[in-house]
């Protein structure tokens, strides 16, 4: 003999529950989506402005001291327009290196034995650095940028290697990363570049 198994058959009261229930689990479900999708989305926006438009860069090494420290984190904006005492990081050598437009195209850049730069005869106003020195110059003083390029100097004058020396020479604007414009790292020292 078979047996029969009688289900108790749910009230309105459980389907109302149990529909409810449900509802909630798929607008669950869409939420999470929805947002998932949002921070991918915000994530590759992210990745491309930070490629493409404020690259961020952490500073190494002592050539930019004390503007710029080793360890330290900046963003820098891609442009295509540099005025003198800009500071700008640049492609060579598969390195990326940082360093103050003196001066452009054309211009004629002299540095006296003590270290002290003039632009076209003009002694340049040089507020950001703590010690003159000629450093590691090789080229012939007084000195014309060519054509399509830019003369830059490290503002620890001493260490730095530069336009001054032709191992790195003069940059062209194709090199150029972009201008640094702000530190945000280390929280103490966050503001503007000058």
């Amino acid at each position: 003999m078979k047996k029969t198994i009688f289900k108790e058959t749910p009230n309105i009261e459980t389907l109302y529950k149990e529909l409810k229930r449900v509802k909630h689990n798929k607008r669950y479900l869409t939420v999470i989506k929805s947002t998932v999708y949002t921070l991918i989305t915000v994530a590759a926006i992210a990745v491309l402005v930070a490629t493409l438009l404020l690259p961020v860069l952490q500073i190494y090494g002592s050539s930019m001291t004390p503007t710029l420290n080793d360890g330290e984190i900046v963003f820098s904006l891609k442009t295509g327009k540099f005025e003198q005492g800009d500071v700008v990081a640049f492609y060579y050598n598969n390195k990326i290196l940082i360093k103050r437009v003196i001066c452009e195209a054309g211009d004629w850049v002299d540095i006296d034995k003590d270290g002290t730069v003039y632009v076209n005869s003009v002694r340049l106003n040089e507020p950001y650095i703590t010690d003159k020195a000629l450093g590691l110059c090789d080229i012939e003083l007084p000195y014309q940028v060519p054509d399509g390029k830019i003369f830059v100097m490290g503002d620890h004058r001493e260490s730095s290697v530069d336009s001054r020396n032709t191992a790195i020479g003069c940059i062209s604007e194709e090199q150029i990363v972009g201008k640094i414009l702000f530190r945000v790292w280390p929280v103490k020292g966050i503001g503007k570049i000058n």
